[in-house]
Protein backbone atom coordinates (compact mmCIF):
# COMPACT_ATOMS: atom_id res chain seq x y z
CA UNK A 1 0.00 0.00 0.00
CA UNK A 2 2.61 2.45 0.75
CA UNK A 3 6.35 2.73 -0.59
CA UNK A 4 9.05 4.27 1.81
CA UNK A 5 10.58 7.55 0.07
CA UNK A 6 13.25 7.97 3.21
CA UNK A 7 14.40 5.89 5.94
CA UNK A 8 12.64 6.30 9.76
CA UNK A 9 14.42 9.47 11.51
CA UNK A 10 14.78 10.52 15.28
CA UNK A 11 13.99 13.90 15.93
CA UNK A 12 13.94 16.21 18.98
CA UNK A 13 11.16 19.25 18.81
CA UNK A 14 11.39 21.88 21.29
CA UNK A 15 8.52 21.89 23.89
CA UNK A 16 9.99 19.49 26.55
CA UNK A 17 12.72 18.15 24.62
CA UNK A 18 9.70 15.76 23.29
CA UNK A 19 11.42 12.89 20.97
CA UNK A 20 9.56 12.22 17.85
CA UNK A 21 10.24 9.04 15.26
CA UNK A 22 8.90 9.42 11.92
CA UNK A 23 8.97 7.58 8.37
CA UNK A 24 7.67 8.65 4.64
CA UNK A 25 6.03 6.69 2.60
CA UNK A 26 4.13 7.07 -0.43
CA UNK A 27 0.45 4.90 -0.41
CA UNK A 28 0.05 2.98 -3.28
CA UNK A 29 -3.38 1.75 -2.62
CA UNK A 30 -5.76 2.34 -5.93
CA UNK A 31 -8.67 3.62 -3.43
CA UNK A 32 -6.46 5.49 -1.30
CA UNK A 33 -7.09 5.05 2.89
CA UNK A 34 -10.69 4.63 2.82
CA UNK A 35 -13.20 3.04 5.80
CA UNK A 36 -11.94 -0.65 5.95
CA UNK A 37 -8.04 0.08 5.72
CA UNK A 38 -8.45 3.32 8.01
CA UNK A 39 -10.25 1.23 10.77
CA UNK A 40 -7.44 -1.49 10.62
CA UNK A 41 -4.68 1.29 10.80
CA UNK A 42 -6.67 3.22 13.46
CA UNK A 43 -7.95 0.15 15.77
CA UNK A 44 -4.13 -1.23 15.51
CA UNK A 45 -2.63 2.20 16.92
CA UNK A 46 -4.67 2.33 19.32
CA UNK A 47 -3.00 -0.48 20.94
CA UNK A 48 -0.01 1.32 21.78
CA UNK A 49 0.70 4.64 24.12
CA UNK A 50 2.04 6.83 21.79
CA UNK A 51 1.08 9.44 20.21
CA UNK A 52 0.51 8.36 16.02
CA UNK A 53 -0.08 11.10 13.67
CA UNK A 54 -0.27 10.97 9.80
CA UNK A 55 0.55 13.99 7.72
CA UNK A 56 -0.49 14.47 4.05
CA UNK A 57 -0.19 17.77 1.98
CA UNK A 58 -2.19 20.42 4.03
CA UNK A 59 -4.08 17.46 6.81
CA UNK A 60 -2.26 16.49 10.11
CA UNK A 61 -4.77 13.96 12.08
CA UNK A 62 -4.80 11.40 14.80
CA UNK A 63 -3.59 7.70 13.28
CA UNK A 64 -5.66 6.87 15.92
CA UNK A 65 -8.90 8.14 14.53
CA UNK A 66 -10.80 6.11 11.96
CA UNK A 67 -12.99 9.62 10.76
CA UNK A 68 -9.97 12.06 10.68
CA UNK A 69 -7.83 9.59 8.74
CA UNK A 70 -10.75 9.33 6.19
CA UNK A 71 -11.59 13.30 6.15
CA UNK A 72 -7.56 13.54 5.78
CA UNK A 73 -8.76 12.45 2.02
CA UNK A 74 -4.79 10.25 1.14
CA UNK A 75 -5.12 8.84 -1.96
CA UNK A 76 -3.16 6.43 -4.11
CA UNK A 77 0.26 7.96 -4.87
CA UNK A 78 -0.31 10.70 -1.86
CA UNK A 79 3.07 10.83 0.11
CA UNK A 80 2.32 10.50 4.33
CA UNK A 81 4.51 10.95 7.50
CA UNK A 82 3.74 8.65 9.53
CA UNK A 83 5.10 10.44 13.40
CA UNK A 84 5.03 8.91 16.50
CA UNK A 85 6.02 9.95 19.99
CA UNK A 86 5.26 8.35 23.51
CA UNK A 87 6.40 5.30 25.70
CA UNK A 88 6.33 2.71 22.61
CA UNK A 89 6.97 5.23 19.90
CA UNK A 90 9.07 2.75 18.16
CA UNK A 91 6.90 -0.27 18.36
CA UNK A 92 4.31 2.12 17.12
CA UNK A 93 6.18 3.59 14.07
CA UNK A 94 6.86 -0.13 13.39
CA UNK A 95 3.76 -1.64 12.99
CA UNK A 96 2.12 1.22 11.08
CA UNK A 97 4.86 0.81 8.72
CA UNK A 98 4.14 -2.43 9.00
CA UNK A 99 0.25 -2.26 8.43
CA UNK A 100 0.63 0.43 5.36
CA UNK A 101 3.20 -1.91 3.73
CA UNK A 102 1.32 -4.66 3.73
CA UNK A 103 -1.63 -3.07 1.98
CA UNK A 104 -4.01 -3.08 4.92
CA UNK A 105 -5.35 -6.23 4.03
CA UNK A 106 -6.55 -4.15 0.51
CA UNK A 107 -6.30 -6.55 -2.58
CA UNK A 108 -4.07 -4.75 -4.95
CA UNK A 109 -2.16 -2.69 -2.22
CA UNK A 110 1.37 -3.55 -0.74
CA UNK A 111 4.48 -2.78 -1.53
CA UNK A 112 5.76 -3.43 -4.65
Amino acid sequence: MVRPVGKASRTSAWKGAIHVVKKCVTLTNREGLHVRPAGLFSNEMQKFQAEVWVSSGHAVVSGKSIMNLIAAGIQCGDQVEISCTGPDEEEALRRAIELVESGLGEAGGGRK
